[in-house]
């Protein structure tokens, strides 16, 4: 596992080439990268600035919106593809998204009918390029109170999904917070293999609050408060051997009113922390 950079998730406004600056200064291995950006930049230049800044392209965002309507989302399958082909020139071999855990109007089976084909359907454009698809479960109760019907908010549920689709490319987007708010325990990675997490998402849990209670936009950087046992958390990936990028998401609004190195270089030394007391550093 290694470190990666990605400055939207830390309120940080930067391009591809001063993202890879930053992620370079302050001791990150990789970046996270918009795809979109890319394909306008070329992937030599692109290439120029990840070689420059001495780090690696680690994943993309799924440029695929896959609540659209029928005809929307058949024309971004469409051109899925190319996007694909970027992504594999520049090296990227990891892409992921979120899945809502809820729904108004679609029962938990309909629901669950209707992501396996549209979830499928995009996976198996991506095995084609050697790419692979981290969903993200949302743990907290606090996102499912006042909606209609339920939907997978669980890793077991989410990676049942993923087997069920059936693609072999599939695999979590693990995020600490949502393991942790879903009713996480260390037992859970006896179930996993490195091929099960395709992402992960480091962070912090409000103190003060159960589990229940925690909000998901208000979280800090992984070791801040302690309430997750963040130090175990990777202790469980490198029990998997887990081999992929460690990005900080920390949807924290103190990090998000720093100056931009200030909140790379918090970001990074956090990691650090955690990383040592885990022995892995």
């Amino acid at each position: 596992m290694y470190k990666s950079l990605s400055a939207g998730a830390i309120g940080v406004r930067a391009d591809l080439a001063r993202s890879a600056e930053l992620a370079g200064q302050f001791g990150f291995q990789g970046v996270s990268v918009n795809i979109n950006e890319v394909q306008k930049l070329g992937v030599e230049q692109a290439q120029d600035i990840l070689n420059k800044a001495g780090v690696r392209p680690s994943d993309f965002g799924l440029p695929v919106d896959y609540h659209a309507a029928e005809a929307d989302f058949a024309q971004a399958l469409r051109e899925l593809p190319a996007v694909c082909a970027t992504a594999q020139r520049l090296g990227i071999t990891r892409t992921a998204t979120w899945i809502p855990s809820w729904h108004d109007a679609m029962p938990f089976a309909e629901n669950y009918a209707f992501h396996k084909d549209r979830l499928g359907r995009i996976a198996a454009i991506l095995k084609d390029y050697g790419i692979s698809f981290g969903l993200e479960f949302l743990g907290p109760k606090t996102l499912r109170d006042g909606h209609k019907y339920e939907f997978i908010h669980t890793m077991d549920g989410m990676l049942q999904l993923c087997r069920e689709i059936g693609t072999g490319n599939m695999g979590l987007l693990f995020d600490a917070f949502h393991w942790y708010t879903a009713g996480g325990v260390m037992a859970d990675f006896d179930r996993l293999t490195d091929a099960d997490v395709v992402l992960v998402h480091l962070n912090d849990a409000q103190p003060g609050l159960t589990r229940d209670q925690q909000i998901d936009g208000n979280r800090a950087l992984p070791g801040e408060t302690g309430v997750i046992g963040v130090p175990a958390f990777l202790q469980g990936l490198a029990k998997i051997s887990y081999s992929g990028p460690l990005v900080v998401e920390p949807f924290s609004q103190r990090v998000r009113a720093m100056p931009a190195e200030e909140a790379v270089r918090v970001t990074s030394e956090s990691m650090d922390v955690c990383l040592r007391r885990a022995g892995l550093l």
